[in-house]
């Protein structure tokens, strides 16, 4: 049967040769490729094709024949199902071996580099229990997992939880995650039980009527402490004080309680003003040696100790000596600029985001750091204004990487050394190649932040040629 044969609901039985990047499996059928869900190379599976394209296809597992040498048990019974982690079954020492690999051949195929030494990934050290942060959303009609298909469903008019992947509005009554600490849910619990039981209705993911919306729960890792964010559709805080009052009186390792409030339709864990419930209004927490204070909303690495690694990355390839100009794009809250305060002589990072550069100058102001400067305002309008070529430029752009006529920008402005930090290993291959006629791609470490994810981070130093 030849690639055009490949037929939508057709079964197959396959030998399953790779892991493409975006975390699904790899066949080829006569030359066609072929890309499954929860599969490990090497892993013999009967398969069937729901999707036909001309120049691929995409499959379901039905079956595993036989199963792979990278292949593990997965401890979460949500694995496979929900979206939060989807690597679980593959065996970690693989999934960093595929996301080096990932980057190598982004590097190779999108930003048509060669040769580039790309390193070992760097690997977490909590592989479990390593998230700082996770979102649940409320539902009011629980996803079923597929052991209850076709079984008289109970308890389905209430959820909270994660996403099955690629939707909004299927949620699972996650009981526990083991991306967070174990005592993070246990305030799941406590949080549902209290919701579930309330008069106040969930909040329609459709329907966009009802009062509860979404729990986030932050961990400070330095501290062990925790705060409960509670993101609602109105401001009925004497509906929660009986909730909040239980929390602050059976757990002392919450530093706060907040309520976040938002009437948009949009699904987003973030409200239009906050509501300081109980303890402290923020978290702190550290990464080498220096604090952040961290709200509800402000953006902190969600793996601190991985955070650590990254960071100590970023400065190792900076090559600081101590008077050096260092020019932080996309700064944020300041963290990296504070990493390397100690080893620059001065530091100035660019930020949109008003809130952010507010982080910024705080959590210098508690690091009592005085080399640090925070510039906000668009990157375009902004970097205009720096007169003096810095003798590091570090970038650190979100996944879509850097608009072209920042990188023009970049071009223009000609600092001797650049380091990019990137979390999309796409954008990073696409960037640098825009800009390998006049800077060289001399090493890139990609770096663990996401272990049963395929999500990377890595980290290129650049030398102006």
């Amino acid at each position: 049967m030849d690639a055009v044969g490949v037929k939508k609901g057709q079964l197959l039985d396959v030998e399953i040769s790779d892991v493409a990047f975006g975390g699904r499996g790899l066949t080829r059928v006569n030359g066609l490729a072929v890309f499954v869900d929860q599969v490990a190379p090497l892993d013999q599976a009967r398969i069937r094709i729901i999707r036909k394209r001309k120049n691929y296809a995409e499959a379901l597992l039905v079956e595993l024949l036989r199963s792979s040498p990278y292949r593990v048990h997965a401890p979460c019974p949500y694995s496979g199902t929900c979206g939060g982690c989807k690597w679980q079954f593959l065996a970690y020492e693989k999934q960093l071996e595929c996301k080096r690999r990932h980057v190598a051949e982004a590097l190779d195929h999108i930003g048509q580099l060669r040769d580039i030494p790309v390193h070992e990934t760097i690997a977490s050290p909590n592989v479990f229990h390593y998230r700082n942060k996770m979102e649940f959303t409320f539902s009011e009609r629980r996803w079923l997992m597929p052991g209850e298909l076709g079984k008289p469903a109970v308890d389905v008019d209430f959820a909270l939880g994660l996403h099955v992947p690629g939707t909004f509005y299927k949620v699972l009554d996650t009981r526990a995650c083991l991306l967070q600490p174990d005592p993070g849910n246990t305030l799941l619990g406590q949080v549902r039980e209290f919701a579930r039981a309330s008069k106040e209705p969930v909040y329609g993911l459709k329907s966009h009527k009802g009062f509860w919306r979404f729990l986030m729960l932050r961990h400070s890792a330095a501290d062990d402490r925790w705060m409960v964010n509670i993101v609602t559709a109105a401001d009925k805080r004497h509906h929660l004080q009986p909730l909040v009052d239980t929390l602050m009186a059976d757990r002392p390792d919450i530093a706060a309680v907040v309520n976040n409030i938002t009437s948009r339709r949009a699904g987003i864990a973030q409200g239009e003003y906050e509501i300081h419930l109980a303890g402290e209004p923020f978290l702190t927490d550290r990464i080498g040696g220096f604090e952040f204070e961290i709200s509800a909303n402000s953006f902190f690495q969600t793996n601190t100790s991985g955070a650590e690694r990254l960071y100590e990355t970023v400065k190792g390839y900076a090559g600081l000596t101590g008077g050096e100009r260092v020019l932080d794009l996309y700064s944020g809250t300041g963290a990296i600029a504070i990493c390397l305060s100690p080893v620059a002589g001065v530091v100035t990072g660019i930020e949109i985001v008003e809130s952010s550069v507010a982080d910024a100058v705080k959590n210098c102001r508690r690091n009592r750091i005085d080399n640090c400067r925070f510039l906000l305002g668009d990157i375009l309008d902004v970097m205009p204004r720096v007169s003096d070529v810095p003798d590091v430029l570090i970038i650190d752009p979100p996944r879509s990487g850097m608009h072209k006529k920042v990188v023009q920008q970049v071009l223009d402005m000609g600092a001797p050394r650049m380091v990019y930090v990137s979390c999309n290993p796409a954008t990073l291959a696409r960037d640098l190649g825009l800009m390998k006629e006049r800077y060289s791609v001399r090493e890139v470490q990609p770096v663990d932040m996401f272990p049963h994810t395929y999500h990377i981070e890595a980290v290129a130093r650049l030398e102006k040629k």
